[in-house]
């Protein structure tokens, strides 16, 4: 899905001016998505597998890269100012291939031909719910030039690396606890994990409808209002943060011993732990705010960087955290990496918004408030 999605979906509902046409865009999806098939069949052919093993893989494979295909037309239909079709077809196709793939897996107890069939009904959702209602909105700019993707190519290609980073960064603690504790330790973080997953969908909710909004006053060089949407984002996130610590100081612990009965007497020692993840995913929701605004000033290259120190931070100091302090040491370890990307990305942010302002008043002759 990495691979397939290549970091590509901020830029593009971002890219209000635009710089580059929608069939631009997909024919650069064209070229991940078979690089992604590429690389999924390469995967699974060093790896070994067995036959019902390798199928499956390869199948889920194609699924993912259909679902990295279809986020083209769903960051088009964003940039449009069409959100609400994105959360449709988001939810459609999801109905559509999930339940194709459990009903002929409970008909044929055959795991292959299931996953054939999810990935049957995966392409047929992108149809119904993505190419015909593209297809019905006027004035769609479908040109491509070579130069241009070649181009967008370059542009976004420190975004895919960035991502790829981000990942390891998100997952770093975890590898540690896998490689220096035992498999019920891993369990257990994992599940006091899962409440950042959480912190981070509601961040997406608040954050993601307003980007075009404001990448729309970025380039308008109303950047008075940008701030101002900016500043009012951080402080809902600030405010459902409280909200959280709160919750997961006084239910969190009992809440999770419901979901994971089998690990409850874990899961009471590590309160700490919990806190820890649930400021780290709120550090988390603010570094992606300050991410989105650095695509928005065409500023790649600081995120690459960004997300490289603090890649080589947690190869250094998750291992080092998990095995002097065990699993609050691995989320307190989370919890320092997602502090440092949040400092890299507002302090750059910051830099740049100064920066632009500064010349743009210098341009007006300071005779206007930027």
């Amino acid at each position: 899905f990495m691979v397939a999605y290549f970091g590509i979906r901020p830029f593009h509902i971002t890219d209000t001016e635009p710089r580059y046409s929608f069939g631009e865009y997909l024919r650069l999806r064209y070229l991940t998505c078979a690089a992604a098939v590429l690389f999924g069949l390469f995967y699974v052919f060093v790896n070994g597998y067995s036959y019902v093993k390798a199928m499956t893989v390869i199948w889920l494979v194609i699924y993912k890269v259909v679902d990295g295909f279809a986020d083209a037309y769903e960051a088009e239909f964003q940039r449009s100012g069409r959100l609400y079709l994105t959360g449709k077809s988001n939810t459609f196709r999801t109905l559509l291939s999930v339940g194709v793939f459990l009903s002929v897996l409970y008909v044929t107890r055959n795991l292959v031909w299931a996953s054939q069939a999810g990935v049957g009904a995966q392409l047929l959702g992108l149809l119904l719910f993505d190419v015909a209602v593209m297809r019905a909105i006027p004035g769609v700019d479908r040109s491509v030039k070579g130069s241009q993707v070649c181009r967008l190519f370059r542009d976004n290609l420190l975004l895919f690396f960035s991502v790829v980073l981000d990942f390891y960064i998100f997952s770093a603690a975890k590898y540690a606890i896998e490689g220096n504790m035992t498999d019920a330790d891993l369990a257990v973080y994992g599940a006091i994990f899962m409440p950042t997953s959480v912190i981070n969908l509601v961040a997406g909710f608040v954050i993601r409808p307003y980007l075009t909004k404001l990448s729309v006053q970025w380039e308008n060089r109303r950047y008075k209002r940008f701030r101002s949407i900016v500043k009012n984002l951080v402080l809902v996130i600030l405010g459902l943060t409280v909200v959280a610590v709160l919750g997961a100081w006084f239910l969190g612990i009992p809440v999770l011993s419901l979901l994971y009965p089998n690990i409850g007497y874990a899961l009471a020692r590590c309160r700490t732990a919990l806190l820890y993840i649930i400021l780290g995913g709120a550090l988390n929701a603010l570094m992606t705010l300050f991410y989105y605004s650095l695509i928005i000033m065409k500023w790649q290259r600081v995120i690459f960087a960004g997300y490289l120190g603090v890649g080589a931070a947690a190869f250094l100091i998750s291992p080092v955290f998990v095995r002097a302090m065990g699993i609050d040491g691995g989320a307190f370890s989370y919890m320092i990496l997602m502090f440092l990307l949040m400092l890299c990305f507002g302090a750059a942010a910051f830099g740049v918004y100064r920066r632009t302002v500064l010349c743009e008043l210098g341009r007006k002759g300071g005779r206007r408030d930027a």
